[in-house]
């Protein structure tokens, strides 16, 4: 699920298989429609911090002004450790 709460947009559950394409489809709007960047993405209640969120959230980003439109706060340990092994931690905006 995905929400706007205090000017962040707020992610929860699980992205899985079944919802990732919804969940894309549903940030995306959420973020176009906050009209001003960078957009601060909310990871504390994410259920699991897989690969398939990964990209879910780096398609959102390429989707912003010079794919640099997003930061990533909370990110989960799981998702972390992704980020670090695909030497990502430079492009993505990764806020405490």
């Amino acid at each position: 699920m995905l929400e706007i709460i205090n000017q962040e947009v707020q992610v929860s559950g699980k992205i899985d298989y079944d919802n990732a394409e919804s969940y894309y489809q549903q940030g995306l709007k959420l973020i176009q429609a906050q009209g001003q960047f960078p957009v601060v993405i909310n990871l504390a209640n994410l259920a699991q911090g897989s690969t398939l969120a990964l990209a879910v959230m780096v398609r959102w980003l390429r989707q912003t002004p010079h794919a640099k439109g997003l930061k990533f706060k909370a990110v989960p340990d799981k998702m972390m450790n992704i980020i670090q092994a695909c030497h990502l931690q430079d492009d993505l905006q990764l806020i405490s």
